[in-house]
């Protein structure tokens, strides 16, 4: 099958004063693209018109093009701004430039998706040198927000993540009719906390809480402040059971997790 390259649906005239930009972070272990999902578009647009110490990313009237990578470890890029110079502020080590969004591009913000190897160590390439080389890989029915549900099994996510998915209807259908044994982790110390799930609403209802306090009513949890929990915890799923289970079965479940991950020892687990 032909491959669709990226130049065939945008149509960019003269490449030699476009720049595209792949953007990996902006600043240690923030990733981009759970900005986009976040709706925090503002502080990827300082990104993509931030200069270098040394040199500046782009001259006046020039194109920019703005892709954030999707997974860490794939080669797939989402768009998500294309751009005019309108004014060069002659800025280093910070946002260098006044713009203009370009509107006839917008229809294509969050839904083209590329695959793209950037093999060069540079963020900030020519269009010329490498748009050949950049292959649609789909174009989505709405605005990317990778918040399908999983999979039980595949479950890892941070406190912002479940806060933006646990009313998706695609996550409540499949948590609040299981009951289940779950993890919450918190990456500044290791420290882990197991849970369980059997009331109304299952997992569902469980994890509300966490989203409504932090804590859920858990004495060591309790004693965190929510904002670092909101920071530093993230939530995965350990056994998922069929909600006509008995509920000493999960019980059980819970305290042999407690046992092996030493939890109450090490963790927040009371008891």
């Amino acid at each position: 099958m032909e491959t669709i390259k990226l130049n065939d649906i945008l149509r960019l005239d003269n490449l030699d004063n476009v720049k595209i930009r792949f953007n990996l972070m902006f600043e240690q272990n923030w990733n981009p693209i759970e900005l986009f999902k976040n709706g925090d578009i503002s502080t990827m647009l300082e990104g993509q018109y931030w200069n270098y110490n040394k040199r500046k990313s782009y001259k006046e009237g020039q194109i920019t093009v703005g892709f954030v990578k999707i997974k860490p470890k794939e080669n797939l890029w989402l768009l998500f701004h294309i751009g005019r110079i309108t004014k060069d502020l002659n800025i280093l080590n910070g946002v260098g430039y006044e713009y203009e969004t370009m509107t006839e591009y917008e229809k294509y913000f969050g839904r083209v998706i590329i695959k793209f190897d950037n093999k060069a160590q540079t963020m900030i390439r020519k269009a010329k040198s490498v748009i050949d080389d950049c292959e649609i890989s789909q174009i989505l029915p709405d605005k990317f927000d990778n918040d399908i549900f999983p999979g039980y099994e595949n479950v890892n996510i941070t406190w912002h993540e479940l806060q933006r998915v646990l009313e998706k209807d695609n996550w409540k259908t499949a948590l609040q009719n299981q009951k289940g044994v779950y993890l919450l982790t918190d990456v500044s110390n290791g420290k882990m906390y197991v849970g369980s799930a059997y009331g109304e609403n299952m997992i569902l209802g469980r994890w509300r809480e966490y989203v409504k306090n932090g804590h859920g009513g858990n004495i060591k949890l309790k004693r965190l402040t929510f904002d670092h929990i909101k920071q530093n915890f993230r939530y995965s799923i350990l056994d998922i059971y069929k909600s006509t289970t008995d509920d000493q079965i999960i019980i059980e479940r819970e305290n042999w997790w407690k046992e092996v991950l030493q939890t109450i020892k090490f963790g927040y687990n009371e008891n």
